[in-house]
């Protein structure tokens, strides 16, 4: 029996070893690519690594990831500033950004909390899952994450090689940047990429002729660990501007129960003592020009509206008390 095990583990051993060494190979490689899949590996990078550590940071979705350039704001405010937007996700994975920024970087003064129609909901799909692949394997934290979302099962974080199965694109991706690491351009800068297309999308177009409105499905999990996430806040002494950015007035007509986040907002707003700027009303939000879609703003519109944000910024008390940067 001895006899039998001791072969048993000759056997194995060597296929662990090889898909252990294999999976160092392809996360490596994967977590250097600038631009594959919309970039986000460099900002995983900056917060798993401690290499943020800035004073104001920018947190939400694609309307954050879009819409505000933290080089702008750096550069006009003298303060450090990053973009932590992460591109269709709801406010579960932008907490998580959040657990880590605190956990591997210091502690920003200045949250600036970029809001949108789907921050309240949460989606059953784990949008663009090959962004988490390189830091998955034995990773607690990101699988108490993401494991409740359709795309990964407990095993992928525990087995060596497993998650790579059937994912050729990120295969492909990691073994040709291996062999030609130069061609790598910079996609997003401090978490941030504009959108240069000034053509209008016709997202919501094609919207309107598969049904007559939008509801969000508000989830009431989702607003509670929202409101969890503004306490911890305020008892770290962390300041946050609640925001939501310049929306095409098509598509806010198209939500039908749209005052109702708007509501919630507002309400979180007053029981934590923390400003909401709305610009909804704001004059860009019936110029198209600015927009790609009718909840993006293209990088003339992002350039605008980050200036606006900057300007407003100044006449407030948010920045009192964060030291200023040299530049």
């Amino acid at each position: 029996m001895k006899r039998f095990i001791f072969r048993c583990i000759l056997f194995i051993l060597p296929i662990v070893l090889l898909a252990y060494t294999t999976d160092i190979f392809l996360s490596k490689n994967l977590k250097k690519i600038n631009g594959y899949k919309e970039g986000e590996f460099s900002v995983w990078n900056d917060l798993y690594n401690g290499k943020i550590n800035a004073d104001i940071v920018i947190y939400g979705s694609s309307r954050a990831w879009l819409h505000i350039d933290p080089t702008m704001m750096e550069d006009s405010l003298h303060i450090s500033t990053y973009n932590l937007g992460i591109n269709s996700h709801n406010f579960w994975l932008e907490n998580f950004r959040h657990t880590l920024l605190l956990q591997y970087n210091t502690k920003p003064r200045l949250i600036i909390h970029s809001l949108g129609m789907a921050t309240v909901e949460k989606r059953k799909d784990l949008y663009n899952s090959d962004q988490f692949l390189p830091y998955m394997l034995f990773n607690k934290e990101m699988e108490q994450t993401i494991i409740s979302y359709q795309g990964y099962i407990p095993a992928d974080f525990d087995v060596p090689l497993l998650r790579y199965y059937g994912k050729r694109d990120a295969i492909f991706s990691a073994v040709k940047y291996a062999l030609h690491p130069s061609n790598n351009p910079v996609k997003r800068i401090k978490g941030y990429e504009g959108v240069d297309d000034l053509s209008w999308h016709n997202d919501l177009e094609k919207a309107k002729k598969k049904m007559p409105y939008y509801l969000v499905k508000i989830d009431s999990a989702t607003v509670n660990l929202f409101e969890k996430y503004l306490m911890d806040c305020k008892a770290q002494n962390i300041k946050v501007l609640l925001l939501f950015s310049p929306e095409f007035i098509d598509g806010q007509r198209f939500t039908k129960n749209r005052q109702d986040v708007i509501d919630i907002y507002k309400t979180l707003s007053a029981k934590y003592n923390v400003p909401f700027y709305d610009y909804s009303n704001d004059s860009m939000s019936y110029q198209r020009k600015y927009f790609f879609n009718a909840e993006h703003l293209n990088k003339l519109g992002a350039t605008l509206f980050t200036k606006r944000l900057i300007d407003t910024l100044k006449k407030t008390d948010l920045l009192d008390g964060i030291k200023k940067i040299s530049k």
